[in-house]
């Protein structure tokens, strides 16, 4: 029980942190995004969900493999697969169920769509993650283990600010309404409390699935970076949205590795 009430506040911290990022688009000062700011605001969200991908997912996804004594590289590469054709697979159909007379409105609401399943589908081996650092630390009752729980939560709660502005933002330049686009980014992060007490209640099965999920979130990711993002970012050529893809990713990769 110890360890579920742990699990249940760790991961109600670092979905609070996601909500709390997801609010900087009710401060923004202007709704008129010329084309440049929006290029901007998009390769930032590229790069912080570039390093996301990375330091978020596939390495964790390769430690906790090597953990169980498997091969670092299967679940990973295997899950990132599964992950892109998933994507994929999504991008085809998803256009099905958005008729519209205007075809760029509807790419746009297609691209929306992705770009918050695939953050939402992130956050899922996140709060797996937390959630299964809190049930071990329960069941040896080591001092040193909750500590590291901790640090983990806080380490994930801190890197999620910048992933719940990297939705509400885009979605607010795409057109939504400046409280809707602020609950769709909160709304990405109720994912990890809910994954994180169930793993508490299926510790055994949930972290031999893990690897999968955390490189299959990766692949999700990296396909709408790829294929949506930074295309998008670099229209006209402009280095507005390279500048700023590198900025996300630094930003990211620093909250990564220093927490």
């Amino acid at each position: 029980m110890t360890g579920l009430i742990s699990a249940a506040c760790a991961t109600g911290f670092t979905f609070f942190m996601t909500a709390l990022g997801a609010a900087m688009v009710l401060f923004m000062y202007s709704d008129d995004f010329s084309d440049k700011v929006r290029r901007a605001f998009l390769g930032f969200a590229a790069g912080v969900m570039i390093a996301a991908s990375v330091w978020s997912l596939l390495i964790p996804a390769i430690e906790e493999s090597e953990k169980l004594g498997n091969r670092g590289w299967i679940p990973a590469a295997g899950g990132f697969t599964c992950g892109v054709a998933f994507l994929m697979l999504l991008d085809k159909v998803l256009p099905c169920f958005m008729k519209n007379s205007d075809p760029t409105h509807e790419h746009r609401k297609g691209r929306t769509a992705m770009m918050v399943f695939a953050i939402t589908l992130h956050n899922i081996p996140e709060g797996m993650a937390v959630g299964l650092a809190f049930a071990v630390a329960a069941r040896s009752a080591d001092p040193a283990l909750f500590g590291a729980a901790v640090a983990l939560a806080v380490g994930m709660g801190i890197q999620n600010f910048p992933e719940g502005a990297a939705i509400s933002i885009p979605l607010r330049q795409h057109g939504m309404g400046r409280l809707k686009a602020f609950i769709c980014g909160a709304a990405s992060g109720v994912v990890e409390p809910i994954f994180g007490v169930l793993t508490v209640l299926v510790a055994g099965a949930a972290q031999t699935v893990l690897p999968w999920f955390l490189s299959f979130a990766a692949g999700a990711m990296l396909y709408v970076v790829a294929d949506e993002l930074i295309p998008e970012a670099h229209l006209e050529g402009s280095r507005a949205g390279t500048i700023c893809v590198m900025i996300g990713f630094i930003l990211m990769m620093t909250l990564d590795v220093a927490l």
